[in-house]
């Protein structure tokens, strides 16, 4: 996703040194044990697996769909595909899709006890999974522009750390954890920033203004903890065979792998007659380009866990709640408000056998935060998993911590009842010209900040908005603003607030 936004400047660089590489995987991520204290999981049959990264560009339409439909993976990263989902899955054949995870799948899709939203667990057989990460980073401060600029490649790498990599900070110290673990995981995703395997000494020249290699600092954290770029695997001269995923110039969408899986083959999916392009369509819509990939693979057995099939719900939906529970004798699984004791729970549902999925009717529920809790015979907890019911009147809420400002002062913007959708936006207009849909914006900030593709939409949180805000201009001159919560990286307002900046 690289956009030119209306009235948007280029935000000034701001150094991140705190940020290193290796802070992107020491602080949160485990410490690697050693060989001999691993244990062997069990392991499903080998398998062939074909694997699609796809950015459909605000939503797609009927030519993405064709796409996806005759590529026809077994699993598809679908980037930028919004409350579209669910349409996009029954036009294109897929029974499974996650919208959180905008993920649509062959097989089954958990999110799992554990995962914090951050990965599906994919049920390739019965009972055995892999782990599958899809990841959409940010593309403000776009680091080739600015290379070619004349801005240093120290600086350009700091400014990448402040808005790429550390959006990963989580999902990679998960992605550790399950390398170590021994699971064979996948990431598709838009980085919004090359591989550092393609800017080497070697391609030196090959670019307008780059005279060094540049270590993009995305592709050498995912390198660090073993992970493989497949295309490049597949294709390992840059130079022969640059593999451009987007009309930038650039290749910015991967398929990565991490853990043991084998690469069969990875091509560039794109417009009929583009270089490097294997399959091709016309006509094809979109900015980007896709990448197909395919392994060969053995999935792991499928851990304890309780998993649902969407953590944001409605109040009167269903909720389909898949477990698994081996050797259980009276196991259950209690569905209680957060934090709530499972031995008193507000529904139970019986487990039938050591694996399987029940349905939960929430109607008659209240909205609020739940917990959905695998318990023994005894009560324990085995594993438990969050979801949140929305009540089906709720209508956004959006408020400043003040009415008035000072010149300068930051703007703590709290929103509640949101539809927690990836890439939800807050943008700032004046009151004279308030529209989003007509009129331009002055400073802007995702709900998520740079990490709004990478961990799960909150329904209720705050943005401070002050001198690291998107856009401009800072500070606000005086006088009368409103503040629109926008939905999905488009221009649909769902609650705005009014303050003003004093003179």
């Amino acid at each position: 996703m690289l956009k030119d936004r209306r009235a948007v400047a280029v935000a000034a660089f701001f150094v991140f040194a705190a940020l290193s590489l290796t802070a992107c995987f020491s602080a949160d991520a485990p410490e690697p044990a050693a060989k001999a204290e691993r244990a062997s999981p069990a392991l499903g049959k080998h398998m062939r697996l074909r694997l699609l990264v796809y950015n459909i560009e605000y939503g797609g339409g009927r030519a993405t769909d064709r796409v996806i439909r005759r590529v026809d993976a077994d699993v598809v990263g679908v980037l930028e595909s919004y409350d579209r989902l669910p349409e996009i899955a029954e036009r294109t054949g897929y029974p499974y899709y996650n919208v959180s995870l905008q993920l649509l799948s062959k097989y089954p899709i958990h999110e799992p006890s554990g995962g914090d939203g951050l990965y599906g667990l994919i049920e390739v057989q019965p009972g055995y999974v892999i782990p599958f990460f899809n990841d959409h980073l940010d593309y403000v401060e776009w680091g080739p522009r600015a290379l070619r600029s004349g801005v240093s490649v120290k600086s350009v790498i700091e400014t990448e750390n402040q808005v790429r990599t550390s959006a990963l900070l989580r999902p990679l110290a998960a992605m550790t954890k399950l390398i170590e673990q021994r699971y064979p995981v996948f990431l598709t995703g838009d980085f919004n920033e090359p591989s550092s395997l393609d800017y080497t000494k070697k391609t030196i020249g090959s670019r307008e203004g780059i005279d060094q290699p540049v270590p993009w600092p995305v592709s050498e954290a995912l390198f660090e903890i073993g992970f493989r770029d497949t295309y490049r695997e597949e294709h390992p001269n840059p130079l022969k065979e640059p593999g451009i995923t987007h009309r930038s110039g650039e290749r910015i969408d991967y398929v990565y792998a991490g853990g043991p899986s084998r690469t069969l083959a990875s091509e560039i999916v794109g417009e009929k007659g583009g270089r490097d392009v294997s399959i091709e369509f016309s006509p094809w819509t979109s900015d980007h380009r896709a990448v197909l990939s395919e392994f060969e693979v053995r999935p792991v057995a499928m851990p304890t866990m309780v998993s649902v099939d969407a953590r944001l719900r409605t109040v009167g939906d269903t909720i389909t709640v898949a477990y698994n529970a081996p050797d259980s004798v009276g196991d259950q699984i209690a569905i209680v408000p957060d934090g709530g004791d499972p031995r008193s729970p507000a529904r139970r549902l019986d487990v039938r056998g050591e694996r399987g999925t029940r349905t939960l009717d929430t109607s008659g529920m209240d909205p609020g935060s739940y917990e959905a809790v695998l318990v023994d015979g005894e009560g324990d907890e085995l594993a438990q998993v969050p979801f949140w019911l929305r009540d089906p009147q709720a209508e956004t809420e959006i408020s400043t911590d003040r009415r008035t400002y000072g010149r300068g002062e930051p703007i703590e913007v709290h929103w509640s009842d949101g539809p927690a959708n990836r890439w939800d936006w807050l943008g700032v207009f004046r009151a004279s010209a308030p529209d989003p849909g007509s009129d331009d914006y002055l400073i802007w900030e995702y709900t998520g900040r740079h990490a709004a593709g990478t961990v799960p939409p909150r329904i209720e949180d705050s943005v401070t908005m002050g001198a690291d805000a998107q856009g401009g201009p800072w500070p606000l001159p005086p006088g009368h603003y409103i503040v629109h919560y926008l939905l999905a990286d488009q221009y649909d307002s769902a609650g705005d607030a009014r303050f003003t900046v004093r003179r």
